[in-house]
């Protein structure tokens, strides 16, 4: 059970925050926290591709952006004008659509948000496969540039798309309803229940992602990361193993997504920007290669104080200057630079002493 006790300090570290927001009266930062936890889905996802199955990605911004888009897409088309068509009186017979009047007292019929997202996890699957299958035949930088590339080509596509809304982008996307009255949405009625619910998907992804890495299959992908051709020779089929990390890689940024564009209630372009792609390689390298809750703690740490402009207009210069810092000074990430480990190492000590004083000077009756 100790595996998960990160996950239950998270649950518990969640709760305190918000709590404090409340007392301190500042209950807006929750804003900047929810959305730094749906970008930390895309980090701890990048973070098991890089730091276990050892395959670099600049195109997970695309995988962002193939997610948000679709569900902004789908839920946004007014099928109200179409109901005589079969498939729109089919899927309506079915209750796959749902309807709401817009601020002009319009009636609006579109796709549940639910149809939307089972949607764009079998397109982000599939154009995992077809991507994937083989760009990771390549190694080293010819894999960053491949990636990069399709990261390239779904910016552009969202861009000089007019159903994609162009430089524009989506908007109003309705928000999410999910289970027991809950909904996914940036209503500042619903600020609080909106924070737990990024926090829960976070919490629930960090526990697949840790039952996974010390599964059968994380001991093989520590033995890919180790050595490609020593884990063929012991019989890990690589090449199925390395696509299989890539489409996990890819559901995580398109459930993020899926979620920020309800929540937001739009998307842009600059979501699939190969800058934001960058970043997300940033915050890896900066929570270290293979640390999942060291990425995590990064990233919410860096997304929030870029949120909420701390960095001003040298925001990407900053991300920038950071992996060139980490890359020289602290390879394994920032919690595993030396003046850190040693104190951890110390305090440590101190709780061992401190729970059992026989332990410090000997057989204890000095």
């Amino acid at each position: 059970m100790r595996r998960y006790l990160p996950a239950a300090l998270l649950a518990a570290t969640v709760v305190i925050v918000q709590l404090l927001t409340w007392v301190l009266g500042k209950p807006y930062y929750l804003t900047q926290l929810t959305m730094s936890a749906y970008y930390a889905l895309v980090a701890v996802g990048l973070c098991l591709l890089m730091g276990y199955a050892g395959q670099i990605s600049l195109g997970q911004a695309g995988f962002f952006a193939v997610g948000g888009y679709t569900a902004a897409t789908l839920t946004t088309q007014n099928l109200a004008g179409m109901t005589d068509r079969p498939l729109v009186g089919l899927a309506a017979s079915l209750g796959l659509l749902l309807s709401r009047t817009n601020a002009y007292g319009e009636r609006l019929l579109y796709i549940n948000p639910w149809v939307s997202f089972v949607l764009a996890m079998l397109i982000t699957v599939a154009v995992a496969f077809i991507v994937g299958k083989p760009v990771l035949a390549l190694k080293g930088h010819y894999l960053a540039m491949a990636t990069l590339g399709f990261g390239m080509i779904v910016y552009r596509i969202v861009l000089g798309t007019s159903i994609f809304g162009e430089a524009d982008g989506i908007s109003n996307v309705p928000a999410f309803p999910l289970f027991f009255g809950l909904t996914v949405s940036g209503r500042m009625t619903e600020r609080v229940r909106n924070y737990y619910i990024a926090w829960a998907a976070v919490l629930a992804g960090m526990v697949a992602l840790v039952n996974l890495i010390n599964s059968r299959a994380g001991r093989s992908l520590r033995a890919l990361h180790g050595s490609e051709e020593a884990a063929d020779a012991m019989g890990v089929n690589t090449a199925r193993l390395k696509l299989n990390v890539f489409i996990v890689g890819a559901l995580f940024a398109s459930v993020a997504g899926v979620l920020l564009t309800h929540y937001n209630g739009g998307i842009g372009p600059s979501e699939a920007g190969a800058v934001k792609s960058i970043r997300y390689v940033a915050i890896v390298a900066v929570g270290g290669m293979a640390n999942l809750w060291g990425t995590l703690i990064m990233s919410v740490v860096l997304n929030f104080l870029s949120l909420r402009g701390v960095f001003g207009s040298y925001d990407d210069a900053v991300f920038g200057g950071v992996l060139i810092a980490i890359m020289l000074f602290a390879p394994d990430g920032f919690l595993k630079m030396p003046f850190l480990v040693g104190l951890r190492s110390r305090l440590r000590a101190r709780g061992e002493r401190a729970v059992n004083p026989l332990t410090d000077g000997g057989d204890g009756n000095g």
